[in-house]
């Protein structure tokens, strides 16, 4: 696919304009989400107005998705019975985070300079009520990653030309509806030298949404209908597979 965002390069006149330090462009600014999607990918791509690479500027690219609140909670065993114990509640997660880039060593970057542009999962702002033990936030993170909606170094930053520049954002199935942000950075003598932040938005389309809007909206119904649903089908399957 390297002939596709060549010519993405070549076609688009901002991208032409060398007074620009740095210029970047999505493949695309909406992806539709229906029953059968399995994930996606988004390809970010530009140019730089100085060499890039070894010996050169670098390129970052961060991406984050809707906050939402996210609770983790710890299972107690009492008496042979498991109870919810002790809670801590995250209230503004990001729905999805991924970091890439050219500089191969881009966590030995200054902590200020990483903290202030989220330059990986330990400089993530996760602030948290009830319990305050560190496992709380290390369960997050594993639950995160583990689903694939919080990413490190998934996906490379490749370099053409010594100028131009591209990466493709992979997003899984479990993608959460909502706007998303990405920074491309320039990284230069440790410091970022100039940025481009651009938008997308991932939208539930069809009986997709119809089910999303459900079960926001009147949960107690969405349920009801899941109970009922759950029982036919284990009603069919006893009668399908009923031995004779």
């Amino acid at each position: 696919m390297r002939w596709l965002w060549l010519l993405c390069l070549l076609f688009s006149p901002a991208l032409a304009q060398t007074e620009a330090p740095l210029v970047a462009r999505l493949s695309t600014d909406r992806i539709e989400v229906t029953t059968t999607f399995d994930g996606s990918s988004i390809l970010v791509f530009g140019s730089a107005a100085q060499p890039i690479g070894p010996g050169g500027a670098e390129i970052l690219i961060v991406t984050t998705g809707p906050g939402q609140p996210f609770t983790v909670r710890r299972k107690v065993r009492v008496m042979g019975l498991w109870f919810n114990g002790p809670a801590a509640r995250f209230s503004d997660v990001p729905g999805f985070y991924s970091v890439a880039g050219t500089l191969p060593a881009w966590r030995l970057l200054p902590e200020a300079l990483r903290r202030r542009y989220g330059l990986g999962l330990d400089m993530l702002p996760l602030t948290s009520t009830g319990a305050r033990a560190p496992q709380f936030r290390a369960a997050l993170l594993e639950l995160k990653q583990g689903s694939g909606l919080w990413q490190e170094d998934s996906a490379s930053v490749e370099i053409a030309a010594n100028r131009l520049f591209h990466s493709r954002l992979p997003l899984p199935a479990t993608i959460p509806a909502g706007e998303f942000r990405v920074q491309v950075l320039l990284v230069e003598s440790r410091r970022v030298t100039a940025q481009q932040e651009l938008r997308f938005v991932v939208e539930r389309v069809g009986t997709a949404a119809t089910i999303a809007d459900v079960s926001r909206d009147t949960p107690l119904l969405y349920g009801v209908i899941c109970v009922v649903l759950a029982a036919l089908a284990g009603w069919l399957g006893s009668i399908v597979f009923r031995r004779s």
